[in-house]
């Protein structure tokens, strides 16, 4: 078969692809969500389920809904780390002809919705770099603290207060970009009088932290995208072991989800290629405070 011939082979195969996956989601009755709210209904539904490519982009979408409101397709595609024309399938799963119908969805939900880019309003001749890139990170974290405060579960929040406290020892279980957090919650515990074992994993050694977990125990996760951590693994033997887990992660389609007892969703916004840690600290340090004081009453 000629090169042109098997091009033209892959373009139908893949057509054929997404017509079929299209076909599925509207067997489910999920095809063409109407809203921002709808569409994330969808994808935290559990029954769609994405190549990788496809799922790099579901990730982003969640986490970043105004930065796909506000770009154009080649700015959202270098964001998410795609080709534009893996956007283009995407929003043709859920019926939609091309990316840019497929953003209003998002364009509608941004109006006065979500708080992205508070404080980021800074004139581009700031005359110093290292305040400008200050001035950005702060920005950043008012940004997911705003979020927070604009939708908080109050109830996986109660729930996981309540297994944390009944739990006869808490494993605080993070690493890479969450470490910072377990590291600075494993204190706080301590400081508060609650036993906690924090899985460091010096020495590679993380599985035998571990090792001793059982069903009167409880494991305080904190997990980030790319979730390609040692953190699902570490979770997976607890939860085999059948202690209660409680999570801090940023999206739906996180690994430690179908793990997790309760879990909650924070999403930090970034500033130049770095993410804030304020909103995580302050649901963590919540959790903290909460757990503490249940064992004192």
């Amino acid at each position: 078969m000629s090169g042109a011939g098997k091009t033209s082979g892959r373009s139908i195969a893949n057509e054929a692809a997404t017509r079929k996956r299209g076909r599925s989601l509207a067997a489910l009755g999920y095809i063409q969500p109407q809203t921002y709210e709808e569409l994330r209904a969808v994808l935290s539904s559990g029954t769609v389920h994405f190549p990788k490519r496809l799922r790099q982009v579901a990730i982003f979408l969640w986490q970043h809904p105004s930065d796909v409101a506000l770009g154009t397709i080649a700015q959202v595609a270098a964001q998410a780390g795609v080709q534009p024309s893996t956007l283009v399938r995407f929003a043709q799963i859920f019926g939609y002809s091309g990316f840019s119908d497929f953003q209003g969805l998002f364009k509608d939900h941004v109006k006065g919705s979500w708080p992205e880019g508070r404080g980021l309003e800074r004139t581009e001749t700031e005359p110093n770099a290292d305040l400008h890139f200050l001035h950005g990170m702060v920005g950043a974290s008012q940004a997911s603290l705003g979020r927070i405060e604009s939708g908080f579960d109050v109830e996986s929040f109660e729930k996981m207060v309540a297994l944390l406290a009944a739990a006869d020892l808490i494993y605080v279980i993070g690493s890479k970009r969450a470490f910072p957090v377990t590291t600075y919650l494993s204190l706080t515990l301590s400081q508060q009088g609650v036993r906690n074992v924090l899985v460091d994993n010096v020495g590679s050694t993380a599985i035998d932290q571990v090792g001793c977990i059982g069903k009167g125990d409880a494991v305080l996760a904190v997990s980030f995208s790319p979730y390609n951590s040692i953190t699902p693994d570490l979770v997976a033997v607890a939860h085999e072991r059948k202690a209660r887990i409680v999570t801090i992660t940023d999206s739906t389609f996180s690994p430690l989800i179908r793990l997790s007892d309760s879990w909650l969703e924070v999403v930090e916004s970034d500033f130049a290629g770095f993410r804030s840690l304020a909103a995580s600290l302050a649901v963590g340090m919540a959790l903290v405070q909460g757990v503490a004081a249940r064992r004192s009453t």
